[in-house]
């Protein structure tokens, strides 16, 4: 089985070409691929394979199958998707450009940047309204996010960087019951936020892409706005998420780290 290594702002993936839907990609498998002392270690999978592949006969060529690194299946990753896409056009497999990209969350737009950057139409964000997330004992008021995906983004005034995020934070099992990512963010001047993220199936990771915009929208709609660019800072560097008030687009670097044969199997 081959492999690709790829991450966005350190937000990292092992990619998995199957072109023709081959592989039995069982969540043990994906576990043990993921596990960074057994295995190759990320955040996730992304299968390539073709969408018709998988019976998709109405969606672009290419279907990005996206695996938390528990095993369980994601709607979206937006940091995945730019990653997708860099490694579609250096494979070979799509011409620079405009890429359409589909995944359970719905099909995406990307383009490959002159200097490395991948930016990616996010779709349009959905507000599910207010909720709250009790990490370590201290409670945080925050908006629910839908990128395909559900976020709860809440706004801090402390410093991100003091948070413990080594345990999933508490949330309200009724308003989110598939689950919830988390990002906790502090305002840091016009149009500047930090963030850490507690993702759903991953736990902390170095950087979210849909949750980079949930926070984009939890801070415009805090100030009144649907539209504006923020720079969302992420243990692993920057992103920079416009809204426009219909959709959103994320951008930031994607890049592909190593190659191999993979010949790990699933733990019994």
């Amino acid at each position: 089985m081959r492999f690709v290594k790829g991450h966005g702002t350190e937000n990292d993936f092992v990619i998995l070409p199957d072109p023709d839907a081959a592989l039995d990609l069982t969540p043990e498998l994906v576990a043990a691929i993921c596990d960074r002392r057994a295995g190759i270690g990320a955040d996730g999978v992304l299968r390539v394979v073709r969408s018709k592949a998988l019976g998709r006969d109405g969606d672009p060529e290419w279907f990005m199958d996206y695996r938390n690194a528990d095993g369980s299946i994601a709607e979206m990753c937006g940091n995945g998707v730019r990653v997708f896409a860099r490694y579609l056009v250096e494979a070979g497999l799509a011409a620079p450009g405009d890429l359409r990209i589909a995944t359970r969350g719905g099909v995406r737009g990307a383009r490959l940047g002159a200097t490395g950057d991948v930016t990616v139409d996010m779709g349009t964000p959905r507000i599910l309204g207010p909720s709250r997330a009790t990490v370590s004992g201290r409670m945080y008021e925050g908006l629910g996010v839908s990128m395909g995906n559900p976020h709860l983004a809440c706004a801090i005034t402390e410093p991100v960087a003091g948070l413990d995020l080594t345990r999933a934070p508490e949330v309200d099992a009724d308003f989110f019951p598939e689950g919830v990512n988390v990002e906790l963010f502090r305002p840091a001047g016009r149009g500047r936020v930090e963030m850490r993220v507690h993702e759903r199936g991953a736990g902390e990771t170095r950087s979210c892409g849909t949750g980079a915009v949930a926070t984009a929208v939890a801070a415009a709609h805090a100030e009144g706005r649907t539209e504006g660019t923020w720079e969302v800072a992420v243990l692993g560097g920057a992103v920079t998420v416009t809204l426009d008030g219909e959709t959103s687009f994320l951008s930031g670097p994607a890049v592909l780290v190593a190659e191999g044969e993979l010949r790990l199997s699933a733990r019994p």
